[in-house]
């Protein structure tokens, strides 16, 4: 699986569409483990900035802080209240079916609670039947 660079994964991050030799990378960064942490680091991408710059402007260091903190939470509200339909489209525009990441995620779940179903049956049921 091939990473992109940091400028690609910038596109990425705000919107742009990787080449197709990228394809998997976006699958891994929709489903990992902590896909749900990625996502939030690329809308940092777009929010940080602004937030930057909202500190520039004129009056108190109170009032800047305050606007900064407020824009911040909502843009991260409405980012993380978003967050299944905004990977879903994201992985449509690199080429995937709608719900793909939904339905890798779903397997991956199911089978880590098969594990920990036959670990508890493993410890448990054998232990009190004996």
């Amino acid at each position: 699986m091939e990473r992109p660079g940091a400028l690609r994964w910038l596109g990425y991050a705000v919107g742009v569409k990787l080449p197709d030799r990228y394809k998997d990378w976006a699958l891994y960064d929709a489903t990992s483990k902590h896909w749900r942490a990625r996502y939030v680091l690329q809308r940092s991408v777009g929010i940080v900035p602004l937030c930057a710059v909202w500190l520039l402007l004129p009056g108190s260091i109170w009032l800047r802080l305050s606007l900064v903190l407020m824009a911040a939470l909502v843009a991260y509200f409405y980012s993380c209240a978003y967050m299944e339909e905004s990977i879903e489209h994201r992985l449509g525009r690199q080429g995937f079916p709608h719900h793909t990441g939904r339905h890798v995620r779903a397997e991956a779940a199911e089978a880590k609670n098969a594990e920990a179903t036959a670990r508890y049956i493993a410890r448990y049921r054998t232990s009190s039947e004996g």
